[in-house]
């Protein structure tokens, strides 16, 4: 019984690193008298070969660090000074370990909290994998199936056309539900119920056939909340909670406004100019807890991006990984806007509640999001098990070039300034250097030998403003003339002052 007992209680919780210690214990080798012997009887040129041997062996097990961490968190340092930036939060993995969580900045412009490795920030979008997760773990225990109809579990969404009847579980995690993109968000903004708008969906045109483009969607995706609360009887909250961040020891998850707001260190939003001009955190994407109600720290938010590469296979399997990471339908918008801004990407796509891209020959998997006064992303290898979260309390988008900045590292790429700390990266240089990738069989990244290394040249500051206009608005904005001293609007910075 003892002993029985024992086996089980070895299989849960934290008893299971302690008995697996006991049992490597129970089974390492035993250093015997002989071992003992023939150690001291070797010559001292015996014992350093030996010595030397054996540090040649670790060197060839260690695994090789790329990512120079010490340069990311000098550049993260500078980041802090740029107009706009609050508080950020990082977590970085490497090899498959977290080798760099830190926080920069303050909670609040102007106050004296700093943020830290567990202050509280809005995944907002990031929250669409955990959703597609939960739905695929149901899916393996073979509680509801991706392949049957979502009428079947979710009984508010309506499409046009009747259009539920043939969308399946899988359309709604891939945003494949034939209708516009970011339906009716604008009335949830509002404050209307999702129940009642995913009801008025129906009266939407038809953008395509079910199944076969790609829409973005927050109300439509948060019908899989409704699918999770009917087959586990548990509200959508506590059912990720009790089977996905519970068991990964993510303690600091919340999804309620008002959790957030009586948190003890939690970043306040600013505009992207970091003003603080919002006084009071809205409802609105809160109600759509499987498309972005989730709230953590920079901690926690690495430890999901570890388990996205694997490292919890009891929690979340291979199995539900695979489901989720495979891509499934082209994002044509996504794709045009990656290749012109991140040249290294090749190809976008969509899995389930995760973005899906060629990064230089490499599958990369990752997600952005975007929420009044906060934004975050992540962006990971899950073969090479190294990636890279943030998250931030304001509406500029500079920090977005920190992911190209670590996966560039990863990758043994040439480094580029994607923070626009400097001049902005050679884009003429990288759409060289992503063309030899490109053309390299089989489609990997190549020694980089006889690649040179492409030099930054020197921008004018206003080409500098419009190239990070261009990089996230897709669009011109036309600047003053140099002599002008008059105030204008940029939409990165806000109002400026020309010098």
């Amino acid at each position: 019984m003892v002993k029985i007992g024992f086996i089980k209680l070895c299989t849960i919780g934290l008893f299971g690193y302690l008995c697996s210690n006991i049992a490597f214990a129970q089974n390492a080798p035993k250093i015997s008298k002989n071992t003992a012997v023939q150690h001291y009887a070797m010559s001292p040129e015996q014992t350093a070969q030996k010595t030397a041997e054996q540090a040649v062996t670790r060197s060839q097990q260690a695994p090789i660090r790329r990512v120079n961490i010490a340069q990311i968190d000098s550049r993260l340092n500078r980041l802090m000074d740029e107009r706009g930036m609050v508080g950020l939060g990082v977590a970085i993995i490497e090899n498959g370990e977290l080798v760099h969580v830190k926080g920069y900045g303050q909670t609040v412009a102007g106050g004296t909290q700093p943020v830290t490795a567990d202050t509280l920030f809005r995944w907002a979008s990031l929250s669409k994998g955990v959703a597609a997760t939960m739905v695929a773990k149901l899916d393996e225990a073979g509680q509801l199936r991706l392949d049957a109809p979502i009428a079947r579990y979710a009984s508010s969404l309506r499409l046009p056309e009747r259009g539920e009847r043939e969308a399946k579980v899988e359309h709604v995690l891939s945003h494949q539900l034939g209708i516009v993109r970011n339906a009716y968000d604008n009335r949830l903004e509002a404050g209307a119920h999702p129940l009642d708008i995913r009801a008025s969906l129906a009266e939407l045109p038809v953008q395509c056939q079910v199944g076969t483009c790609h829409g973005y969607q927050n109300v439509a995706f948060d019908a899989s909340a409704e699918m999770v609360e009917r087959v586990t009887g548990l509200s959508y909250q506590k059912a990720v909670s009790d089977f996905i961040f519970a068991p990964l020891g993510m303690r600091s998850v919340i999804s309620s406004a008002r959790d957030l707001v009586n948190a003890p260190n939690w970043a306040r939003p600013h505009n992207s100019a970091g003003n603080n001009v919002y006084r009071r955190i809205e409802e609105s994407y809160f109600s759509v807890p499987a498309a972005g109600g989730i709230v953590s720290s920079a901690r926690d938010l690495g430890i999901w991006m570890r388990a996205q590469m694997g490292a919890a296979p009891q929690i979340i399997s291979q199995n539900v990984l695979s489901n989720t990471q495979e891509a499934r339908v082209t994002t044509p918008r996504e794709q045009d806007r990656a290749r012109r801004y991140f040249p290294y990407i090749d190809t976008a796509e969509y899995g389930l509640g995760w973005r899906v891209y060629d990064y230089a020959g490499r599958k990369v998997i990752g997600h952005r999001g975007a929420v009044d006064g906060y934004r975050a992303m992540i962006m990971f290898d899950p073969e090479l098990k190294t990636g890279v979260a943030a998250m931030w309390n304001s509406g500029t988008n500079q920090p977005v070039g920190l992911q190209m900045e670590v996966m560039d590292m990863a990758f043994g790429l040439p480094s580029q300034d994607w923070l626009y700390l400097e001049d902005g990266p050679d884009f003429n240089a990288v759409k060289r250097l992503a063309s030899k990738l490109k053309l390299a069989q089989p489609r990997q990244i190549a020694a980089l030998g006889d690649v040179p290394v492409p030099s930054l040249s020197p921008l004018k500051e206003e080409q500098r403003e419009q190239q990070i206009v261009r990089r996230v608005f897709r669009e011109e904005v036309p600047l003053p003339p140099v002599n002008s001293n008059e105030q204008y609007v940029n939409f990165i910075y806000g109002p400026l002052q020309r010098r």
